[in-house]
Order: C-alpha cells, then structure tokens, then sequence
C-alpha cells in the first residue's frame, strides 16, 4: 500500500525494485479479489516480463520516466494491445484481442509503467454500479456487502487494496468520482480532452479518461504520464506546459471557493453533510476564502438522459437487431425510454440546457477559484442493486445529483476521501474548477489532504493481511 511516488523513490534508492512491487500487487489479487471481484484480467507473465525490464533501467540509472515500474490496472473499456476488451459484455467476443493500445495505455506503455490486469465494469460502462451479466457483481472494499460505484468500481476497488499501486478509469457522468467516493480514493475527471479517448466514445464529449489513486500527489504523477496529445483523438488539447506535481504544494492561502452542498437541488445524507461541512471548514482553516453559495440550479438530469441515453442506443445498434435483448435489462429499458425516442430536436435542446449550464458555471468561476461540494449525497449502499432500498427511482442519475453536471460543463472534478460514517463506509469531497485549471483543482485537493489523514485509513480486510 505504498503510494506511486514513494515506490519510485524506492525504486531510485534501491530500497526495492518494480519486480517487488509487482510481487505486492499480484498477492494483493490473489488476498482479496475473491471478495470484491475487482479484475476481469491478470496476466502475470506480461507484468513480469515488464517489471524486469523497468527493474533493469533503474539498475542502470536510466528510467522512462517517474512512473516506471509502478503496477497499473486499466478499465476494461479501455483497449490493451494483446488482450481483449470486453466491455462487461456478452455481446463482445471474448477471443478477439486487440493490436492497437488506445492513448492511455499507449502513454502507460511509454512511461515503463506496468501493465498486468484489467478491471470490471457494468455493461458499456453505461451505470453507476459495477455489475454485469458476463462478470458479475464487483463489492465494496471496505464492506463487501456494499456496493463498490461505478462505473469504474473494479478499478476504485483495486486501487484501493493495492492490486496495483494505481488505475485508469472512463467517466461519462461520475464513473470515477462515483466509486472514488465509495472506495475512498482520489480520482480525477480531468478537463475534456486533456486525456485523449480513442476509439472515440458513443458517448461524445461526455465522455472522459482519468487518474484513479491513492492520494493526490499520485494522481497528479498519473495525469502527468496521461495528459499527452494523441493525433487519433481529433478533439486532444495540447501537452500542458509544466508536470501537475510542480505545484502541487502551493496551498490554498487566499483562494476563493464556493461551496454548494446541494447544487440547488440535491439532498444528502446527514454524515454525509457533516463530514463535507467538517473539510470545508479544514479548507478555511488552510487560508481559503470560502463562502457558501445558493446556486439554485435546476436538475440537468432530463437533457442528460437524451445525450447519454442516446449514446447507448449507438453503442448496441452495432451489435444487432436483438442486442436489447441480450443485456442489463436496466440498460435495455433506459436505451428504449430515453435513448431510441430521442429526436434530433430533443439532441439540441439537451445541448442548449448544456450550453446554458457551461455558462452558468463560466459565470461562477469569475468570482470564485473552485467549487467544493459532497462527491455523492450518500454513502455506498447493498451490493447488486442499481440503487438504495426505497429510493423513489432506480435509475442512476437519481442518486448521483453532483457528478453528471461537470461531465456535461467538461470541466475538471477530484474527488477525495473527507471522512467516514458511522459505519466505516467512505465519504468523499469534490473539487471542481474551471475548464483548463486541473492543476488548481489537485492543488486544492493536495492542501486538504495535507490537512488531514483520511487518505491514510486502510479497508479493514487490509488489517488482515
């Protein structure tokens, strides 16, 4: 459980090397994936072959990079040269494997990384809990019998048992926020386009690439390794000018944040409002300007419904006329209320309720540096089900009120643990910036959790080991 960025200094001073560490992380598999079902792939031949290879550069003093040799998992919506990716499909041919790294992996590849094992996720990634037909139900790693988010659970909860020193997860509306919070980890939605995406998503520019780690100095190594341009994403931005770790210890001395507890519309939990209101007040104590603001926003969910929905309707349409019939009956009745009905017209106006909350939130960010609000409004709940016991829908977006929003702004969003119920399970804070200003958002984040050591609490099956 040693964070990326002490197992390089340890891999530097000769403490330990890559092959240890990857040692670490496949025992790690084998303690406890039985438990949570966070992995669709190991191959320990290939993350040998490589951890060799980085323990060879860093014997010779001639290292990739600042990543090399750390164990990584990956998403499996995310293409890997050499295995398959299947999606949490049955749809998708287990036999086929790919000859081509999508940019994520391509740029892990390039850093020395190590690349030994893929993670679940829920079918296409298109919900906000980790389950599917083809791999079942992925589980809490502080409470098994709890759900572990989605739609990048497997990677949240690998991450946070240390199969791997860290992860690459997809978000189109939360999918690493979401289980970020319910894992207690940190996890990133950068700026879109900061992360190439490529094969391009059903999902448009809703969709996402980001960093899933431990603590933020580690995220922000991650997105240093990530956040490169890659000439098949034709909406990539450029290299940014300097590492996301170079200023990362600046503090929050003078920022101004906004804090909404609710976006105007949302509710929470009451453990779930303490503890934010508890890191907000950890964020003034560091020197931040913070103020509580009434946005009164209206639900964005209904035009988001149309864009995401649609994309799903996309995504099974290359499978067949009877592709419905063959997946998450969720997902089949969400593709037929919101996605098959939708009009071009219904398209562009979905668009225009988007145009108009980027712009409400342009208009935020003259006045304010960040937004701070609660990652999720409650806490995980039981494992296999697509939403709480009584919840008045069972449709995802209903309980994740404050991640879907920024998916649909594009702008930059960390989430990162602030505190814990009464039951153990994690509770997570997010930090959101203005478009292009991810390195202030880690920034934010880095401050708070220099502030306080939630980042350091260990899932209990941990204490076992």
């Amino acid at each position: 459980m040693i964070p990326a960025s002490e197992l390089v200094d340890g891999f530097r001073s000769g403490t330990f090397d890559p092959v240890d560490a990857l040692e670490a992380s496949l025992q790690a598999v084998r303690d406890h994936d039985e438990q949570v079902n966070a992995t669709v792939l190991i191959d320990e031949g290939a993350g040998r072959k490589a951890a060799e290879a980085s323990a060879a550069r860093w014997s010779a003093g001639t290292p990739l990079s600042p990543a090399d040799g750390v164990p990584v998992t990956i998403k499996d919506i995310i293409l890997t040269r050499g295995w398959p990716t299947l999606r949490g499909s049955k749809l998708v041919q287990e036999d086929v494997a790919w000859d081509e790294d999508s940019p994520a992996t391509a740029r892990l590849r390039e850093s020395g990384a190590v690349i030994f094992g893929k993670n679940t996720t829920p079918e296409f990634g298109w919900k906000g809990v980790t389950d599917s037909i083809r791999h079942g139900v992925t589980r809490n790693p502080w409470d098994p019998s709890k759900a572990a988010g989605g739609s990048s659970g497997g990677a949240a909860a690998a991450t946070a048992l240390g199969m791997g020193s860290w992860s690459v997860g997809t978000d189109g509306g939360g999918s690493v926020r979401i289980p970020g919070s319910f894992s207690g980890i940190v996890a990133l939605k950068p700026t879109y386009g900061q992360v190439p995406v490529w094969p391009a998503s059903a999902y448009g520019t809703l969709s996402h690439i980001g960093p899933m780690t431990r603590t933020v100095r580690d995220c922000a190594l991650l997105l240093d390794v990530l956040a490169q341009p890659d000439s098949r994403d034709w909406s990539t931005l450029p290299a940014p000018a300097t590492s996301y770790v170079a200023g990362l210890d600046g503090g929050v001395g003078g920022l101004r944040i906004a804090f909404s507890p609710d976006l105007g519309y949302g509710h929470n939990d009451p453990e779930v409002e303490r503890a934010v209101r508890t890191a907000v007040d950890s964020l003034t104590d560091a020197g931040a300007v913070v103020e509580e603001v009434s946005l009164d926003l209206e639900d964005p969910a209904a035009a988001f419904h149309v864009l995401w929905f649609s994309g799903a309707a996309k995504v099974l349409k290359a499978y067949g006329p009877d592709a419905l019939d063959q997946v998450d009956p969720g997902l089949a009745q969400a593709v037929r209320e919101f996605g098959l009905e939708a009009t071009a017209a219904d398209f562009l106006d979905a668009t225009a309720v988007r145009m108009a909350l980027g712009e409400r939130m342009g208009e935020l960010h003259q006045t304010y540096d960040v937004l701070v609000t609660p990652t999720m409004p409650i806490p995980a709940f039981t494992a296999g089900q697509p939403a709480p016991d009584g919840w008045p829908s069972q449709l995802w977006t209903s309980w994740t009120p404050y991640t879907y929003p920024f998916n649909m702004t594009q702008q930059p969003a960390l989430t990162l643990p602030c505190g814990f119920t009464d039951d153990g399970l994690p509770i997570g804070l997010q930090i959101v910036g203005p478009r292009h200003a991810d390195a202030l958002v880690l920034r934010a984040g880095q401050a708070y959790e220099r502030a306080t050591d939630w980042h350091t609490r260990r899932p209990p099956m941990l204490n076992h080991d």
